[in-house]
């Protein structure tokens, strides 16, 4: 291929227990999917249609370090169940969805609420808030053929060792079928693309140093240290 600047590196996330790795095209985000969150940020715990919104598939950090971003003095976590797609489509009936699932991963949707706040109450699009650089660590993938759809399950986050995030994944308003299926809907789903598929309640502000440890039952670990840019 011939281009005019160099090419940069794919981005791409570990496959557990391998040394593949899953390439990443898209990363689309679901807003507000559990009850107690919606309630937390003021929002309806009603079963609304979802709602989207995009991080660049760079955003990505695989390393277990995350620079603290510019701009922001609440940088908050929301720990994620996150779907990796091997197959796509448009208008993807929900009984086939997870036919298109190549595994799942523990995800990070890392937040800065003061930028997000403030461009929401000017009625402006707040992807400053949520699309910038490192905002969405993530864990190894685990294959669905190996671990099935995970449908229940305890997702939790800690700081420096203290709860602040608990749930369940079956208290998902809409479930990882709908999730695909709703989305295809809105765009041509590919190989490739990622979802972060929402927060229980509990999201916080972290600072310079803290280490985040989620899990999720029957998925994985995410260990991620706050640094210093």
């Amino acid at each position: 291929m011939n281009t005019v600047i160099p090419p940069w590196p794919l981005p791409a996330v570990p496959v557990a227990r391998s040394d593949a790795l899953f390439p990443v095209r898209r990363i689309f985000c679901v807003g507000r999917n559990y009850a107690e969150h919606a309630r937390e940020m003021g929002g309806s715990p009603e079963r609304d249609p979802p709602f989207f919104f995009m991080k660049p598939a760079d955003a990505i950090v695989t390393s277990g370090r995350m620079d603290y971003p510019p701009l922001t003095a609440d940088l908050q976590h929301e720990i994620e169940l996150v779907v990796a797609l091997a197959r796509g489509g448009r208008d993807i009936p929900a009984a086939a969805a997870l036919d298109c699932v190549f595994g799942y991963a523990v995800g990070l949707d890392m937040t800065r609420r003061d930028v997000q706040a403030e461009l929401k109450a000017k009625g402006r699009s707040w992807e400053m808030g949520k699309a910038f650089d490192q905002s969405a660590p993530i864990s190894p993938l685990v294959p669905a053929a190996r671990i099935g759809h995970p449908q229940r399950g305890a997702i939790t986050l800690a700081v420096n060792g203290q709860p602040r995030q608990h749930g369940d994944l079956a208290d998902m308003i809409w479930p990882v079928a709908d999730i695909v299926a709703n989305l295809s809907g809105y765009v041509t789903l590919l190989p490739g693309d990622l979802i972060f598929t929402g927060t229980p309640a509990g999201v916080g502000r972290v600072a310079c140093g803290d280490r985040l440890e989620g899990k999720i039952e029957g998925v994985g670990t995410l260990s991620v240290v706050i640094a210093q840019e």
